[in-house]
């Protein structure tokens, strides 16, 4: 993906709900906002603050896991398929540092009848990659059905 033209031409993904990464009403969110374009790449701009630490000035590697998680799942979904993760790999190849300027971008790589695979990466500032990863997704739209007892207090 490196050296992938990102287009002008983008739209912010709508509210999907109570999300660890996205969040916005999540007190433990990350907090990321997620764009996608008219070629289906997924970005994000977005910093991670001292509650995302591991090593001392730099951030935790499952937040970066789970930012990862988050944009090779939802430049899924915004393609019109609501999955669940199957497998996901990450790569790390720099430190993320602290409050700091980073990209977040996806795209899909493989369809098929049951599943989906898609590539991400963080960038750093400077466009260098520092975490990247693929995921594989399956087509799951019967766990996202509401349960007709949803809603209903007893």
């Amino acid at each position: 993906m490196k050296g992938d033209k990102i287009s002008a031409m983008k739209r912010q993904l709508p509210y999907h709900g109570w999300c660890f990464v996205c969040g916005n009403e999540n007190p433990n969110s990350i907090g990321i906002t997620m764009f996608v374009d008219d070629d289906g790449v997924l970005t994000s701009e977005f910093m991670l603050n001292k509650s995302h630490q591991g090593p001392p000035g730099h951030a935790h590697g499952g937040a970066s896991a789970a930012v990862l998680d988050e944009v090779m799942g939802l430049v899924v979904w915004a393609a019109g398929y609501k999955v669940v993760a199957a497998n996901i790999n990450i790569n790390y190849r720099k430190l993320l540092p602290l409050e700091q300027p980073l990209l977040a971008v996806a795209r899909i790589t493989q369809k098929s009848t049951r599943k989906i695979v898609s590539i991400g990466e963080i960038r750093l500032a400077d466009a260098t990659v520092a975490v990247e990863g693929s995921g594989v997704y399956v087509i799951a739209p019967q766990l996202f059905v509401k349960s007709p007892m949803e809603g209903i207090h007893s």
